[in-house]
């Protein structure tokens, strides 16, 4: 790594933090005189990144709802711009976040600083005009899942497969009766995992309906219990607000999302990143989406893909129910609950099965593979 021994780096969500963290371990542990500069959370930081912005002022989601706060992530990517032009970084990695990463990592590599994007936007599934403006930005696509690699290579973007990093963190979790007891859930009861989403907007929008779901479960099994797992204390507040159930089958935790879904015997969730934990964990899934109703007709006009849940992207085909914006109804969730107990729940831990072997593991030591490579040989 002859430029320098500085790494420019920038995560805008809790995710990406994670990611960076395990990919800034791996950096260091072979170079320990690197430094790391950038946006990043707690994960980061304890690798030695520097932040230069708190990483929660990104962290907004939607197509109309950024808007409003625009000029203020304007002058956030102006002044990272900035710093890493003045300290001319070996690498800018950029992690998720494309709308904000992909414009700054364009003008990064336009003043000779290598890039490299970590997460690859769903340009196969919405906006598939961006592989144009990520061709611009980016030297060095770092993929998790297989078909994503494929497709930046057959449009002729340099594109690494660095495997999942759920593989190694799933693996360590424990049994099914391990995880019912440590969250003091009944041993022998189904139980429902309920997951609206990690993002305020996403519990708002799905926590009503949602709540009106769950009651009518509860109200037809006397032996359910259903558990929320919420992402942060401010979430709990945001679903205990929104989920008013006052059953003692019903509760509300913070944390320990995956040991609800390992306690679980099947889940309702929101479309995400859950929906592949729970593949890989191996629980049948029903999956529901709702969001502002202008952002919903912008991006209903946008998407290429037929799905939206990562188990039905990666099969190519429909395996799990998926019910978005006016389809997400109660009775619509209900049946398709109700059924995951099932047959049907079992047809989808078969190819669950399946659709895990193709997913690879390593991924902190093969994305640091994939940069070095870029570092030691650029375009070649």
């Amino acid at each position: 790594m002859a430029r320098s021994q500085h790494i420019g780096v920038l995560a805008g969500e809790k995710s990406g933090d994670i990611l960076g963290g395990a990919v800034l371990r791996e950096l260091k542990r072979r170079n320990s005189d690197l430094s790391f500069s950038g946006i990043g959370g707690e994960q980061m930081a304890l690798h030695g990144l520097t932040s230069l912005h708190d990483m929660e002022r990104l962290s907004v989601f939607g197509l109309v709802e950024p808007l409003a706060r625009l000029p203020e992530l304007l002058s956030i990517r102006r002044s990272v711009g900035r710093h890493m032009i003045e300290h001319q970084p070996q690498l800018f990695l950029g992690i998720d976040s494309p709308d904000f990463n992909l414009a700054l990592e364009q003008k990064l590599r336009r003043k000779d600083i290598k890039t490299a994007h970590l997460v690859s936007p769903s340009v196969w599934a919405w906006r598939p005009g961006r592989i144009h403006k990520i061709k611009k930005a980016v030297d060095l696509m770092l993929c998790l899942l297989p078909f994503e690699r494929d497709f930046y290579e057959q449009h002729g973007v340099r594109a690494a497969l660095v495997g999942h990093p759920l593989i190694e963190e799933l693996s360590a979790l424990p049994d099914r009766a391990t995880a019912r007891k440590y969250l003091g859930l009944s041993e022998r009861g189904q139980i429902l995992a309920c997951m609206p989403g990690s993002r305020a907007s996403e519990i708002e929008h799905l926590g009503p309906i949602f709540a009106q779901v769950i009651m009518k479960l509860l109200a037809s099994d006397s032996e359910l219990e259903v558990v929320v797992p919420a992402a942060s204390l401010e979430r709990l507040e945001q679903v205990q607000h929104f989920m008013p159930i006052n059953d003692d089958r019903f509760s509300v935790i913070e944390g320990q999302s995956r040991l609800a879904m390992v306690a679980s015997d099947s889940i309702l969730c929101a479309s995400g990143t859950t929906t592949l934990e729970a593949m890989l964990i191996g629980r049948p899934i029903t999956i529901a989406y709702r969001m502002a109703w202008l952002s919903w007709q912008i991006l209903s006009r946008m998407v290429t893909s037929p799905f939206v849940g990562l188990p039905n992207i990666i099969a190519g085909e429909s395996i799990v129910p998926e019910f978005l914006q006016g389809e997400a109804t109660v009775e619509n969730l209900y049946q398709s609950v109700l059924e995951s107990f099932g047959t049907a729940g079992d047809a989808q831990r078969e190819r669950f099965a399946e659709l895990s072997t193709c997913i690879g593991s390593d991924f902190a030591v093969r994305s640091v593979d994939a940069i070095e490579e870029l570092l030691a040989h650029g375009g070649d």
